[in-house]
């Protein structure tokens, strides 16, 4: 990769052309005339200087981020060289936190079984992070619940699921087999934070019905969802979570999961790649494993 490009990432992450040289093995003079001839090739200014800090400029970082794209390329390319001089299959995949209560930690676990030399490393992130990594190539696919809008991407569906209301057996709301707009006013209410996809599209299915969360009361915002189970629980509160993400605890009859009059709930749950980055029969093998599965 261009060591003018790797000065520029170093550069921006330590605002210091001291800091960076000697994080670089470099000299201070080197650093310096690396910014200069990616100044001159790119006829922009990168850097600007203001009491004694150093900071992108615009079009500084519109090239750093191309660089971070083309490191993370760089880095990848180098690793599936490797995986192939070894016979191994090595994949690093991205769920939401959602999805680490359902199926699909245990679909990656069934793949790597199945497929001797694999290694897969899963990352939990928010949806609009996954869709970051993907673009920088620092993931080779996602699990992401809602429709792909994003045309940069490619994507498979997997299935569909729904959301549910979330209620301890001790809750009397449990005896109900569907709840009400109105019941869940008189409940807290345990949910994902809200730019996550659940909480977003309850948020927007209220608005629809001419509804504000602010018109319900809110007592808990949270990532974990296993957390969240549990203080549902313990009948702290009620939630709104994928029916997929409580679904074994509603077999076994330790949370009851109701649907919610009049909103549509459904919600897609997506494989999404970008073309020609993954082999199209480890797609395939995938969601062969996730539709046996479900």
């Amino acid at each position: 990769m261009d060591t003018k490009l790797l000065t520029l990432i170093e550069l921006s992450k330590v605002n210091s052309f001291t800091k960076a040289a000697k994080e670089l093995n470099l000299t201070q003079p080197a650093v310096s005339q690396h910014v200069k001839q990616l100044e001159e090739e790119f006829d922009a200014k990168l850097f600007i200087r203001s009491n004694n800090n150093l900071f992108l400029t615009k079009e500084g970082e519109i090239v750093l981020k191309y660089a971070l794209r083309i490191q993370s390329l760089y880095n990848d390319m180098n690793r599936k060289l490797k995986d192939y001089k070894k016979c191994a299959n090595n994949l690093t995949v991205g769920i939401t936190h959602t999805s680490e209560s359902n199926i699909a930690p245990e679909i990656m676990a069934k793949y790597s079984e199945r497929n001797s030399g694999s290694h897969i490393r899963i990352i939990s992130d928010s949806i609009k992070n996954l869709y970051e990594k993907l673009s920088l190539y620092q993931i080779d696919l996602a699990i992401i619940e809602g429709k792909i809008t994003n045309k940069k991407f490619s994507s498979i569906l997997l299935g569909t699921d729904s959301l549910v209301a979330v209620v301890s057996l001790d809750n009397p709301l449990a005896n109900k087999k569907v709840v009400t707009i109105n019941d869940l006013k008189k409940e807290n209410l345990i949910l994902r934070n809200l730019e996550s996809g659940t909480s977003t599209l309850f948020v927007n299915e209220l608005a629809k019905m001419d509804e504000d969360i602010n018109n319900f009361h809110l007592s808990l915002e949270m990532d974990n969802v296993a957390s969240i189970k549990m203080l549902v629980r313990k009948n702290l509160g009620i939630s709104i979570l994928p029916k997929s993400a409580c679904s074994r605890e509603i077999k076994e009859n330790k949370l009851v999961g109701l649907p919610i009059e009049n909103l549509d709930l459904i919600r897609e749950t997506n494989l999404v790649f970008i073309d020609n980055n993954i082999d199209r029969n480890i797609l395939e093998d995938i969601v062969s494993i996730y539709r046996e599965s479900i």
